[in-house]
């Protein structure tokens, strides 16, 4: 392979995946693990896509042998909570759209795995700049558009990068999901009886799908002669919902103003389900809300236009809400005006220059986004025993003139040279 330097950064031109991967080493000045103090002139060592081992390098031997990156900042992958890459594609033509089917207001059966496309160049854009994992799939902008997933970067099988298959089912409280004419829902009012009435329904599918109720229901038809004993046919969308009403699936709903974020917070304390605030521009007026709920917030990316629904959005709403101790984590999201998409390395960045700490902020796109999507165990931090993803970089990632000169998903090294904002 062809080899060069980059700064503190050996490059080597030949990148693949394997699903067995071997050793490797990375060493660095300063490594940030999100599980603690940072580590100085520090070393990971990674065996088999797992981190094996990890501290100062006068304390990790490095075998022979083993290949070495070296660079001057370590940080864990890059997780993005909420985007559409490789539903939404790099060409921005009908082909790689797949991220809003508009043929009818309540589509929660439509499964993010059916239409992600891993090796769209959009995916390999974002795997550039450190981002390892996303909650990926259909866009806001019906009221239920569809699911999201959970899944690596890499160009990897698809069940072997699959963290979460029905990650969340994608929400839309807004003026997005609203509709012209005489076709429903046209107000806010018919927006939440269409829920209501979708979620009600879905209570009484769980408690028919039950296995009390199914064992009560073959009792008194083996009592009823001439009755079949046919299970009950599915209903796809009544399953989908019967998850969120059951606590497995949470229901990710984009509500930007204020009184949408309060129809949100009213219709999971009426129904139990698990809720994630999804943009929230004006969550800032709701605080205590919010917080009293227990309900994290995958905001809004830093720069998105302040139009429409996120006019009174703010640079300062991420710090506001890591000081009021709500979870946050700072996603890409999506608008269709843009044919690609945001990063949310510089999403955060912006974050980090208006009231976030450094850690704070890369709290937001590493270990605060794992836990919202509950997949800390595997990624978000650097750590013995979880996921060999990694992000190396020549210098502090936040800043402007920095580049990402590697990324390493499960111990394969998937991007190698130097990717900076202005690529």
């Amino acid at each position: 392979a062809m080899i060069r330097s980059v700064g503190l950064f050996v490059v080597l031109f030949s990148a693949g995946w394997s699903s067995v991967a071997a050793q490797v080493a990375v060493r660095a000045e300063m490594i940030y693990t999100m599980e603690g103090d940072p580590i100085k002139n520090g070393v990971v060592l990674m065996e088999a896509g797992k981190i094996k081992a990890l501290g100062p390098s006068d304390q990790i031997e490095i075998p022979e042998g083993v290949e070495t990156l070296e660079a001057a900042v370590v940080v864990p992958g890059f997780v993005d909570a909420h985007t559409v890459v490789g539903l939404t594609g790099m060409l921005n033509q009908d082909q790689d759209q797949d991220q809003l089917e508009s043929s009818d207001p309540i589509q929660p059966a439509l499964r993010a795995i059916d239409a992600y496309n891993g090796r769209d160049e959009l995916v390999a854009w974002v795997r550039g700049f450190g981002v390892t994992t996303v909650n990926t799939g259909h866009a806001p902008g019906e009221l239920i558009s569809g699911q999201t997933m959970v899944i690596k970067t890499a160009e990897g099988p698809l069940e072997e990068m699959l963290l979460n298959a029905q990650a969340s089912i994608a929400t839309t409280l807004s003026s997005e999901a609203r509709k012209s004419g005489k076709e429903s829902p046209g107000t806010r009012g018919k927006m939440l009886q269409m829920l209501r009435s979708k979620l009600i329904a879905a209570q009484e599918y769980a408690r028919q799908q039950s296995p009390e109720a199914k064992d009560a229901t073959k009792d008194q038809k083996s009592k009823e002669d001439g009755e079949s004993d046919e299970p009950a046919a599915r209903d796809l969308t009544l399953e989908a919902l019967a998850k969120v009403i059951e606590g497995k699936t949470p229901l990710m709903i984009t509500a930007h103003r204020a009184q949408d974020i309060t129809n949100a917070l009213r219709l999971a304390e009426e129904f139990g389900f698990k809720l994630w605030l999804d943009g929230a521009a004006e969550s800032y007026l709701l605080m205590e809300e919010i917080k009293t709920a227990k309900v994290p917030v995958i905001i809004h990316p830093s720069m998105a236009r302040a139009v429409g629904d996120r006019e009174n959005m703010s640079f300062e709403t991420a710090a506001k809400l890591v000081e009021a101790g709500i979870p946050v984590a700072i996603q890409s999201g999506f608008e269709a005006y843009v044919p690609k998409t945001r990063v949310v390395l510089f999403e955060a960045a912006i974050a980090a220059a208006n009231g976030l700490t450094f850690e704070q902020a890369l709290a937001t796109i590493t270990i605060e986004a794992a836990q919202i999507l509950g997949v800390e165990d595997r990624v978000g931090s650097i750590k013995v025993g979880k996921d060999g993803d990694l992000a190396l970089f020549d210098g502090d990632p936040f800043e402007y003139v920095t580049h990402c000169v590697g990324t390493i998903i499960d111990g394969n090294v998937v991007s190698r040279g130097e990717r900076n904002a202005d690529e």
